[in-house]
Parts: C-alpha cells; structure tokens; sequence
C-alpha cells in the first residue's frame, strides 16, 4: 500500500472564459471617488470655477462699456429738484387778511428763487406770514412777520439765533442783528409787528432782502396792486 499513488479523482472547476473576461471588465468600470469625471467630485468644482470665471470676464467687459455711455451719452446735469411757487395769490390774500402791512420783496433781481409761502392768520401766536426764498447762491433766505409776542417768534423763526450788540441801517430803518449756529437774522419791531429777515445766507444777502421788502396792507375787498 504504501507505494500506491493516490491521484486526485477531480479538477477544480474553472470559470468559462465568457465569465473571467465580463468580471475583467466590471472590474475597469469601476468609479474612484473624487476621480476626473465623477459627478460630485473635482469636475463639479472645476464647473462652478469655470461658471464664475466667465461671470468676472463678463463684468469687466459691461463696466467700461457702461462708463463710456454715460460720458458719451448727453444728460442734463442742471436738473434742479428744487421747485420755485409763484406766491402772488398767497401774498393777496394774506394782505387782504392780515391785521398788519405785509411784506414781500420787490425788485430781487436774477437768480432769487421763492420756493415757499404760507399765511397763518390769528392763531395763539398771532397772524404769521412767511416767505422762503434761495439767492443766487442756493443759500436760504425767509421774511418773517407776525404781531404775536415777539420773543418766542424771533427764537422759532431764527433757529434759536441770539440778538448781538450790533445793527444794521437799511434806508430810513433799522435792523437789530441776530446770530445763530444755524441761522443769522435782521429783526425790526415797529408798531406791534415783528419782522425778520433770517437764513443760511450771509448778512450781505439778508440785507439785500430786507433792501427790498415793501409793505403793504390791502382793503378787505379790493386785491394788492404792489410785488
């Protein structure tokens, strides 16, 4: 027995070619994470980079192009917001209403612009008119009048300017000056009625207004003939 040769009664089974060459091929198909290609991975990054890219050249094409159109195209630089009102019917009325001569400017010459106007009769401070104007220098300028206490108005009127030791002569009157952070003023009380003269302007303009105000009261039935 002991020089018997056993052989193996059988082969191990073997895959049909078919079957190894399909497996070969699953197997090169298989998709590494993160790989070139892969949907999710560094192609969706290199698109959004791509997509953001052409986003900054596309920009740095419109700006210039838009700058150019704005010089090159014409546009009106001298568009004033700023609306001027014609107070010829308020300053009739209020004069025809008024217990008090109002005044109003006449004569101002180019460049003064009225761009306010309100009349505020027998209130508990008094009757009170009101002017607002720009001078040629776009500064504010406003003629205040009102026969209430006078104190209280200076200081509303004025933005809470202070009476100085100083005056001003304007023809045959003359003005008390007042001085303010925001506001300067020219003020007269005569007969119960005060008026001011006060804005942004300078003292120059302010008096040049107070130059040209022209007082007037009109009969209750009959219109101001006066500016």
């Amino acid at each position: 027995m002991s020089g018997v040769r056993v052989r193996a009664c059988g082969r191990l089974p073997v895959a049909p070619r078919r079957t190894r060459v399909a497996l070969r091929r699953e197997q090169v198909a298989v998709k590494i994470p993160g790989a070139m290609g892969d949907d999710g991975g560094v192609a969706g990054r290199n698109g959004k980079t791509q997509t953001i890219r052409n986003m900054l050249l596309s920009m740095a094409v419109v700006i210039p192009v838009a700058g150019l159109s704005y010089l090159f195209i014409p546009h009106d630089e001298s568009n004033d917001p700023i609306k001027t009102v014609n107070y010829r019917v308020e300053l009739d009325t209020a004069r025809r209403a008024a217990p008090y001569a109002v005044a109003a400017p006449e004569g101002l010459g180019d460049g003064w612009r009225a761009t306010s106007v309100s009349y505020k009769a027998r209130g508990k401070d008094g009757s009170e008119w009101h002017l607002g104007f720009l001078d040629p220098q776009t500064e504010y300028v406003a003629v205040e009048q009102s026969d209430g206490p006078p104190r209280p108005f200076i200081d509303g009127v004025s933005q809470h300017a202070e009476k100085t030791h100083t005056t001003t002569k304007v023809g045959d009157t003359t003005w008390q000056r007042y001085e303010g952070p925001k506001y300067n003023a020219l003020v007269r009380e005569e007969n119960g009625v005060t008026t001011v003269v006060t804005g942004t302007a300078s003292y120059e303009r302010l008096t040049q207004m107070a130059a040209a105000l022209k007082a007037e009261k009109a009969d209750a039935g009959k219109a101001s003939t006066s500016g």
